[in-house]
This record gives C-alpha cells, sequence and structure tokens, in this order.
C-alpha cells in the first residue's frame, strides 16, 4: 500500500515541478520582452539627445563621429 502512496505522490510532485517551470519560463520571457524594449527606447533616446552618433551593443557603447580637442 505504501509502494502505491508513495507512486502518487511522485507522479503529483512531478507535475508541480513541470508547472512550476512553465511558469518560470513564462515569467523569464516576459522580463526578457520588456528589457529588451526598454533598452531599444534608450537607445533610441541616447542617439536624439546627446550628439554625435553612438552604437550600442548591449552594456557597451562606442561613439562615433565628434571628438572633442584636447586642452594645450
Amino acid at each position: 500500500m505504501g509502494a502505491i502512496f508513495s507512486a502518487i505522490g511522485s507522479a503529483i510532485n512531478a507535475v508541480v515541478y513541470a508547472v512550476a517551470d512553465i511558469i518560470m519560463i513564462i515569467v523569464s520571457v516576459i522580463v526578457t520582452i520588456i528589457v529588451t524594449i526598454f533598452d531599444i527606447i534608450f537607445d533610441i533616446l541616447c542617439c536624439n539627445c546627446f550628439g554625435g552618433r553612438t552604437k550600442r551593443t548591449g552594456t557597451h557603447s562606442y561613439r562615433f563621429g565628434r571628438r572633442e580637442a584636447a586642452a594645450i
């Protein structure tokens, strides 16, 4: 009798873990989409607000164009 209850408990446990994994994947996808949208918006704002062209890749940004003269 104990083996039957153990098998039922293991099946319930597997179902709960599968549902939790699906929820975690959904939340991860939603967060990734939101972060990407904000990253695109900030890229557009930075290019419009600050002079010169800025090439941004991930967390690094590279400036092309205007360079300030060195103080003599």
